[in-house]
């Protein structure tokens, strides 16, 4: 007799053998024992989940001859003959070669026939999803309304490809995808009943590389076991199957935390010399890197993240070392490179070139960090405002300490870098007045009004930081505004006009018009600006390589569009 796979070998017999399926087994098992077991059953979920395997179980509990019973005896002739896959009554079809419509129509014409030998006849379709459309609505009546003896058993790793139609005719159960722990603890079972040894972090990883498949996890173990007789050591397992060792991802991720970019080269080298999967090695980082997430916000760690136990303690403790706001930069990161390190010719120098980019980033800054560094800035800002002056010097501190803001480098500490806040002067010097007194010189006067404005209005005093008080009358202020014409159109929106007359109401104590005139070099340059591109245009207009594209395709010359001033 040929090797029996460990798969085949140990493949559960009853629903108490099942795996981490018990929500199905058990409402299958009252079911069963109620006789209300449904005519027409969907069995959806991952590969190697033991969808075929439940199918068989409950095909044996139906045709047992102590059943129906949730327990099929597994020595009748009926139990043996499904085990072995000849019996008569139980017909497995694959519907990837099964799948036209004459071969439906064929099912449907032996549905008829009462069962040789068993209470059941029993369809188990495995891959249902591949049936063609016609296949599908060829089998609609009869999956509708079979005959008292027929029951259809489903099985389909993508449920979303049967039409709606099917579905609703099929009593449906989701399988899960197996725990890490769960297959691991299955696999030393088996070790044991077949005498082989193999240590626990081995189990664990070869059930990792399984990615929730029972059915993969046994195919792995098989390999390995055939590799050594009665031991095998970790290493041997991660060379024989080409696995990427977790000591790997750990080492990388913290170099990368560390931003060492020799560590992080050294690490790729090492494992591109191993022969290790580049791109496999980068999805395991990118993972790694959202389970550190999940391990520094410290909620249900253990559910969403399927690694063991001892490398969740790992994972935390890494996570701690490094900001919310780094880790978060680190994964956005990664995960946009995914593509460009998936779809490389040479994913090795991709993936250093990734991380390099990523290391030569400057780290992000919390929201938390940035509020106390803004609320510096504006401690700073405020004994230190300048307002406008006649001479055009207005606001140049506030100025001053926004550039430096829009450049300050991330990470720097705005309040060691800010000048000290020099003692605000008396009235007579020149500071800003509390209230209107009619001896204020202009610039006093418009000292106040922008120091109200600083504190409630900061948008609006952007714009009349470049401002100046050039004539104040008994109804009306003229404020000449220094700047391009964004400046000008900020000011006059009817929402800040508003704004600006009741700080000067409230300053004055009556009604103030406001007059907003344009400084006379903005004045020329707009005026220059204009002759320019009226120049320009004419220019254009008669170049005569323009009259002869006219003339050649006979076109006609809509608009002329200035892009630069220059004549180039």
């Amino acid at each position: 007799m040929s090797y029996l796979v460990l798969a085949r070998k140990y493949r559960p017999q009853v629903f108490a053998e099942v795996i981490a399926q018990e929500h199905v087994t058990r409402t299958l098992s009252n079911a069963i024992a109620a006789g209300r077991v449904a005519h027409a059953i969907l069995f959806a979920g991952p590969r190697g989940t033991g969808k075929t395997t439940i199918a068989r179980i409950l095909a044996k509990a139906m045709n047992c001859q102590e059943g129906p019973a949730p327990v099929p005896c597994n020595v009748c002739r009926a139990c043996t003959e499904i085990t072995s896959g000849h019996a008569a009554d139980v017909f497995e079809i694959d519907g990837a070669s099964n799948n036209s419509v004459d071969q439906v129509r064929e099912l449907r014409e032996n549905i008829k026939y009462m069962p040789a030998r068993s209470l059941y006849k029993i369809y188990i379709i495995d891959e249902v999803h591949m049936l063609s459309t016609a296949a599908f609505n060829a089998l609609l009546k009869t999956l509708e309304e079979p005959p008292a003896h027929v029951i259809f058993l489903f099985a389909t790793t993508e449920p979303h490809k049967i039409p709606i139609t099917i579905l609703s005719r099929c009593q449906r159960h989701d399988f899960r995808r197996l725990h890490l722990d769960a297959i691991a603890r299955h696999m030393a079972t088996l070790c044991d009943q077949e005498g082989f040894q193999i240590d626990r972090a081995s189990l664990e990883i070869i059930a990792r590389e399984a990615g929730g498949s029972m059915r993969d996890a046994l195919s792995l173990l098989d390999q390995v076991m055939t590799c050594s007789q009665g031991q095998i050591a970790h290493d041997q397992v991660l060379d024989l199957l080409g696995i990427i060792d977790r000591k790997i991802i750990f080492d990388l991720s913290d170099s990368v935390l560390a931003g060492d970019i020799p560590a992080v080269l050294d690490v790729l080298e090492d494992s591109y010399h191993r022969g290790q999967d580049m791109k496999k090695l980068y999805g395991d980082l990118l993972e790694h890197f959202r389970n550190l997430i999940v391990a520094k916000l410290g909620k249900n760690v253990s559910k969403l993240v399927d690694v063991p136990s001892h490398e969740i303690e790992r994972m935390t403790s890494q996570a701690q070392k490094a900001p919310m706001a780094g880790l978060n930069q680190i994964l956005d990161r990664l995960f946009k490179e995914e593509a460009a390190i998936r779809l490389a010719a040479q994913p090795k120098l991709a993936l250093e070139m990734a991380l390099i980019r990523l290391l030569q980033e400057k780290p992000a800054l919390s929201i938390d960090t940035l509020i106390e560094k803004l609320d510096l800035l504006r401690q700073e800002i405020r004994p230190s405002q300048s307002p406008a002056s006649p001479g055009g010097h207005t606001g140049a501190p506030a100025q001053m300490n926004a550039n430096r803001l829009a450049h300050a480098p991330e990470g720097s500490n705005l309040a060691e870098t800010s000048p000290a806040p020099s003692a605000p002067a008396d009235c007579s010097a020149g500071a800003a007045p509390t209230t209107f007194k009619p001896d204020a010189t202009l610039e006093q006067i418009w000292q106040g009004l922008f120091e109200i404005i600083s504190r409630k209005h900061r948008s609006l005093a952007a714009g009349l930081a470049k401002c100046s008080l050039q004539k104040r009358t008994e109804q009306n202020l003229e404020i000449e505004v220094r700047g391009n014409d964004f400046t000008i159109n900020l000011i006059r929106r009817d929402k800040n006009m508003a704004i600006l007359r009741k700080v000067c109401t409230d300053y004055f104590g009556k009604p103030m018009d406001i007059i907003l005139t344009a400084s006379t070099s903005l004045q020329c340059k707009t005026r220059t600006k204009k002759s320019q591109d009226k120049r320009l245009k004419q220019e254009a207009l008669s170049h005569p390589l323009v009259a002869d594209v006219l003339d050649i395709f006979d076109g006609k010359l809509v608009d002329v569009k200035i892009l630069n001033n220059s004549h180039n």
